[in-house]
């Protein structure tokens, strides 16, 4: 039989070795079961945060949804405004400048009437349309502002100055198309409802990639600082808040009793 003799420092390594040994053994179930938890435990708080995420994306949406309605209205309100209220307005227009004393051209005047209130009603039909800017895609921008140039020439109460290159304006980009449009029809309608003009010049061209409009009458101005200025409704607000939508500009120069200048400046395409 082999007899082992361990030295009194080999014993006690043993026994180190031992207690190493048997504290591994129960330190790795321990970390296992530890692990395993925390992997539960992480687990679990990313099936929360997923769930909470999914709650704040459909809330979210639906916030979403609600603001896109609301500014589906919102434009549907100003097209309204700018664009039925202009062709109102021409027609009021018209029919106030009837002379019964001259049968002809009261004939002429009730007749052009008709005309604009018979477009009115095809606008109205096709406002979803347009919203969509489909119009400007099919006609293109420059032969609806010279529509819009021969309703104003209609009326016979101003005297029309066109100098730009408004024909060589072809369709880039029709949202944007639609959105100058809009902004042409706005200034338009103001100047008729309130400028009290005889004398519009309009100038129109594109220039190193930015899209120029000027529009110009001899009507009874306003002062741009004053309170009422600024009261202008769904006028120079409306102007405004369109062109902050393109990354325009615009200036506007006016005197009591001056008339005014208006100048818009817009990137295009």
């Amino acid at each position: 039989m082999d007899i082992l003799l361990y030295l009194p420092g080999q014993a006690a390594e043993i026994t180190k070795l031992i207690l190493i040994a048997s504290a591994i053994f129960l330190l790795v179930p321990l970390f296992l079961l530890l692990y395993i938890r925390s992997y539960n435990q992480h687990k679990k708080e990313h099936i929360f945060e997923k769930e909470a995420l999914t709650q704040k994306l459909e809330s979210e949406m639906l916030k979403t949804m609600v603001e896109v309605q609301e500014q589906t209205m919102q434009t549907i309100a100003t097209d309204l405004h700018d664009n039925i209220g202009q062709l109102l307005s021409l027609t009021s227009l018209t029919l106030n400048s009837i002379k019964l004393s001259d049968s002809e051209k009261a004939k002429k005047k009730i007749e052009d009437s008709l005309f604009i209130l018979s477009k009115t009603i095809k606008e109205l039909r096709s406002l979803a349309k347009q919203l969509h800017g489909e119009q400007i895609a099919e006609k293109g921008l420059a032969n609806i502002i010279n529509q819009e140039i021969a309703l104003l020439s209609k009326t016979g109460v101003f005297n029309l100055v066109i100098k730009n290159n408004v024909d060589e304006i072809t369709v880039r980009s029709p949202e944007k198309d639609l959105i100058i449009l809009r902004l042409f029809q706005e200034i338009v309608n103001n100047i008729i409802k309130h400028a009290r003009a005889k004398t519009i010049d309009i100038s129109a061209r594109i220039e190193n990639g930015i899209f120029y409009l000027s529009v110009e009458e001899d009507g009874i101005g306003f002062d741009i600082i004053s309170t009422e200025a600024q009261k202008t409704g769904m006028g120079l607000s409306s102007i405004q808040r369109r062109l902050t939508l393109i990354a325009g500009k615009i200036i506007i120069n006016s005197e009591k009793n001056k008339g005014t200048k208006i100048l818009i400046e817009i990137p295009y395409p």
